[in-house]
């Protein structure tokens, strides 16, 4: 008969997660090779496509700018830059951190729902009510971050610093480990920063972050947000906003969480309490 993982010796819980790694990386490898096959939908359709001006992004701010009488730059017929590889065997490491980002992508949830397969048994069974579809939506919200990288952030900073010159007779001929940098870096790291509000909630469950502290440093947030927003959009408040106003929007999510997980918590407290 198999034991319980309350059960489980230091030894064999140790067993557990070592497998729970393995399991978790070779769904990483797989994706990875997956991806590394797939190699023309990979560059051609994905990777590449914010570098020409037809891109979905560009079209969408182009018509919107025209409608309303704003800022054309998203409507050139090019993006200012050549891409250009200067190093032996550079584009086929390219291709390896290239597959091995969309790798980890679209491993992510798999690899959610294997630490939650490893955590849940220790759980109470309030616990685990509380946390109830954690999986879901901290891999939405992974995926959510992901697409907004991709579509608003990464188009908008190759637009922007791709155009940019100091004079006319300076070229911009971009290394594309630069180019693939900034997509791979900008898609990835939103991904993780649109994780705010699940961060938040289980500090809120440990007790380390309060709704109060995040009220506090709100226009601290704030302030950031619209400088991070400004250092990586064109020079229009349209893109700002565009950019600023949904990690705002995770902030605030942030405070209701930590509010609503603050009252749960009381409410359970108080509950236990009344029972003689």
């Amino acid at each position: 008969m198999a034991k319980s993982r309350k059960d489980l010796t230091f030894l064999e819980h140790l067993e557990e997660l070592r497998w729970t790694l393995v399991r978790s990386a070779a769904a990483v490898v797989t994706c990875t090779i997956v991806a590394f096959v797939y190699k023309d939908f990979l560059f051609d359709t994905l990777i590449l496509a914010p570098q020409r001006p037809d891109f979905i992004t560009y079209r969408v701010f182009c018509h919107l700018a025209i409608k309303f009488g704003l800022d054309q730059s998203f409507c050139a017929d090019s993006t200012g830059f050549t891409l250009m590889n200067t190093t032996m065997g550079g584009q086929f490491m390219v291709h390896i951190m290239v597959s091995f980002s969309a790798g980890i992508i679209l491993a992510f949830p798999y690899v959610l729902w294997e630490i939650w397969r490893f955590v849940k048994p220790g759980l109470g069974g309030g616990e685990k009510l509380a946390v109830r579809g954690v999986v879901f939506f901290a891999s939405l919200l992974f995926l959510l971050g992901v697409a907004f990288g991709y579509y608003v952030l990464a188009p908008m900073s190759i637009q922007f610093l791709g155009t940019y010159t100091v004079s006319a007779s300076v070229p911009n001929l971009v290394d594309l480990n630069s180019y693939i940098g900034t997509i791979t870096s900008l898609t990835l790291w939103t991904g993780v920063v649109f994780e705010l509000p699940m961060i938040v909630y289980f500090l809120a469950r440990t007790g380390l972050v309060g709704p109060e502290f995040l009220r506090t440093y709100r226009r601290h947030a704030y302030v950031l947000i619209l400088i991070v927003g400004a250092i990586i959009t064109p020079p229009d408040v349209t893109s700002q906003l565009l950019v600023s106003l949904p990690l705002m929007a995770l902030y605030e999510l942030s405070i209701f969480l930590a509010a609503r997980t603050r009252r749960g918590m009381a409410r359970a407290a108080a509950q236990k309490a009344a029972i003689p």
